[in-house]
């Protein structure tokens, strides 16, 4: 295991962490059990997962901090097939901690269940991890301040597929200055995860022609979980 935990320091490291260390690391990966049935690389991706989580409760890096009451990370299975990305935490997410908890989150659920999966199989995080005042789309700034949690996500999860929630989620994540509707429909890749955009749930709560476009998205990405992964 020591050497897991050197590895992961290294990991941390490389995206900026330089204050964690190797107790923070082993703390967050918990006692080793001989009857927990995970693997040692799992262990040790939600090891630094934890503590990626832990350093981004004190992060400061942009204005948002100062206003939040939490920061809402990210949650769901950390060795996922499928993750979401939204654009950031709204008033109940901030209260609460936890991303996609509201009307938003409970519609997201269906959504989850439409496909065959339940909400804790998949894991969601958002482009930043506090809640812009008024719910305001983040700036690029605050959506760079936080690029480098959300990547450790990614890279940690390591999902089959992303969706992209809505227009600022896309165009973050995929780097494009398009409409949603110019940005569905096709592949993309991120960080080597193939990728695809489609509405956020609370887009569709506003305007319901959203939901079969919505479902056309989402059963190309059930199509894409069910296909055999490469040996």
């Amino acid at each position: 295991m020591a050497d897991g935990l050197f590895e992961t320091l290294d990991y941390l490291r490389e995206i900026g962490f330089t204050e964690l260390d190797a107790s923070c690391v082993a703390k967050a990966s918990g006692p080793r059990s001989a009857t927990d049935g995970m693997d040692e690389s799992f262990r040790e991706r939600r090891a630094v997962l934890e503590a990626l989580a832990a350093s981004a409760v004190g992060c400061d890096k942009c204005g948002l901090a100062a206003k939040r009451k939490s920061v809402v990370f990210g949650s769901g299975n950390p060795d996922a097939d499928l993750m979401f990305v939204g654009e950031g935490p709204g008033a109940e997410e901030d209260r609460q901690g936890l991303p996609f908890v509201g009307p938003a989150g409970a519609l997201l659920t269906k959504i989850i269940e439409a496909i065959g999966l339940e909400r804790e199989d998949v894991y969601i995080a958002n482009i930043v991890k506090c809640r812009p005042p008024g719910n305001r789309d983040p700036s690029p700034e605050e959506a760079s301040a936080c690029r480098e949690y959300l990547e450790g996500q990614i890279d940690l999860v390591k999902p089959r597929v992303l969706v992209a929630l809505g227009r600022v989620a896309a165009q973050n994540l995929l780097g494009l200055d398009r409409p949603l509707g110019r940005m569905r429909g096709a592949w993309y890749e991120v960080r080597g995860v193939p990728t695809r955009a489609t509405y956020h749930p609370a887009a569709l709560l506003r305007n319901t022609g959203f939901k079969r476009p919505t479902w056309e998205d989402m059963q190309v990405v059930r199509d894409r979980l069910q296909q055999p992964t490469d040996c």
